[in-house]
């Protein structure tokens, strides 16, 4: 008996995902319009929403990936041995460069740092942090800058061959 309630009760929910809902604007027997999902007997009734089915669109069938043509130009085993040791001599110079600014910009961010303005002061002989803060943050983020810049560049050096 509870195997065939299951069964049941499973075949409902079956049948009742498998339905598509609509909305129907129609007159009723007094005139007046009635929005429903059953029409019943109702007269001149017409749709105005319907779920649609989901779609079973099949996405285009991918084209055989072509082999590289015959006359395409190649680069031979040493040639590209010399553009790979180009390209590093290239990223280590820029490495270098970075740290030397990362060097400059922290010792200006030090100087701005123990630097009070006489516009930061208040009376009684307080600081406005607001001010000194606004003023040193582009300090910060040019250190920053240099700072990811290096963490690029290591990472570009270390995906080389």
């Amino acid at each position: 008996m509870k195997k065939f309630i299951l069964l049941m009760l499973a075949s409902a929910c079956v049948g009742a995902a498998a339905q598509t809902s609509t909305l129907y604007k129609c007159k009723g027997p007094d005139g007046r319009t009635i929005y429903t999902n059953n029409k019943g007997g109702l007269t001149n009734c017409e749709v105005i929403a319907q779920d649609k089915p989901v779609s079973t669109f099949a996405p285009p069938a991918q084209k055989p990936k072509q082999a590289t043509p015959g006359d395409f130009p190649r680069v031979n085993g040493d040639q590209q041995k010399a553009r790979d040791s180009d390209r590093r001599a290239i990223l280590e110079r820029e490495l270098a460069n970075e740290q030397k600014n990362l060097e400059e910009a922290k010792k200006e961010l030090a100087e701005q740092e123990n630097l009070i303005l006489p516009e930061e002061r208040i009376a009684g002989g307080g600081i406005q942090g607001g001010k000194r803060e606004a003023r040193i943050q582009g300090y910060r983020d040019k250190v920053q800058l240099h700072q990811r810049n290096i963490e690029s560049l290591r990472r570009e050096l270390a995906n080389l061959k």
